[in-house]
């Protein structure tokens, strides 16, 4: 069977940046605070943009520097747990914007593992001759749904967007996915509640079961790849929290030529949109080698958790 592969990644955020200073101003917080116990110096707000707005930005990009036409894409997946609007979905306004003539779309809500999980069934289409060409994005407005008043809370979250667009190869694939969810600790990160839901999360769950379970998932998802984690080029987890990814690192022992994505520190936690905002940004730069093969990994509300193996385009 044909595999996947990655073709062209875009990013988008919006320009408002909101320090920790000001912060400070909001909350009973501080600077060094918030660095010690989060490693977060700055987030990005979205004020008039809305999560489809964000979304279509980043998508935009990702087509332009894929080549492609719009109606080349045959799936238009959107990875968000903050959009508002149920119907339509924020794929179909991102197809809309963009002149995607009869892609099949929808939305996707996996929480934090979003991007990943519709990576991943993105993949599966691709592969099965369901669509030539898939646009996948994760995007999400966390600003909209933070609770100000919580300073546990507030000081993690930002807004943004980051896109992918997923196209048949022979070389350069994306691998098996790693996936699933421990229903036990469903409740650990949420957004409950009625018209206008609230962010909320038991910190100290969320980091001891990632500093327990992500290793073993990261390991796993390289084995079904047949990379070896010494020959990554670098790796994505979703950005939550900088001792969180500090950790899970150490666990790996990975060696010093490998790029761990730490683009929390200046953009927050973004959610859905965490995991393909750091690789564009990281692929951007340059930080990566082309083609070298790079692990996502990401966990959230569900308690979810999902990732793959896949190349730098």
């Amino acid at each position: 069977m044909p595999g996947t592969r990655i073709a062209a990644l875009g990013h988008h955020q919006p320009s408002r940046v909101l320090t920790n200073d000001e912060l400070a101003g909001m909350v009973d917080t501080s600077d060094e605070w918030i660095r010690r116990r989060t490693g977060i110096a700055t987030r990005r707000i979205a004020d008039e943009e809305s999560v489809a707005d964000l979304a279509t930005a980043a998508a935009a990009k990702a087509l332009a520097a894929s080549g492609l036409a719009p109606g080349d894409i045959g799936l238009v997946t959107v990875a968000t747990c903050t959009a508002i609007d149920r119907c339509p979905s924020t794929a179909a306004q991102v197809a809309a914007a963009l002149g995607i003539p009869s892609a099949v779309a929808y939305d996707l809500n996996n929480g934090c593992a979003g991007f990943c999980t519709a990576l991943a069934t993105a993949d599966h289409a691709v592969r099965a001759g369901a669509a030539r060409h898939a646009l996948v994005i994760g995007a999400e407005k966390m600003s909209h749904v933070t609770d100000w008043t919580d300073r546990s809370t507030c000081v993690l979250l930002g807004d943004g967007a980051g896109a992918a667009v997923v196209s048949p190869a022979e070389s350069g694939p994306i691998g098996p996915v790693v996936w699933g969810s421990d229903p036990t600790r469903a409740q650990a990160v949420r957004l409950a509640g009625d018209w206008h839901p609230r962010f909320a999360q038991e910190g100290q769950t969320v980091f001891r079961w990632v500093t327990t379970e992500l290793a073993p998932l990261a390991r796993e998802a390289c084995e079904r790849a047949g990379v070896a984690l010494a020959d990554l080029a670098g790796v994505v987890t979703h950005q939550a929290n900088l001792r969180i990814i500090e950790a899970v690192v150490q666990q790996l022992g990975l060696p010093a030529h490998v790029v761990i994505a730490r683009d929390v520190t200046e953009s927050g936690n973004t959610s859905a949109a965490s995991v393909p905002l750091a690789l564009s940004k990281m692929a951007e730069r340059g930080d990566l080698p082309s083609g070298g093969p790079v692990l996502l990994l990401a966990f959230g509300g569900g308690l979810s958790y999902a990732g793959q193996v896949v190349h730098c385009p």
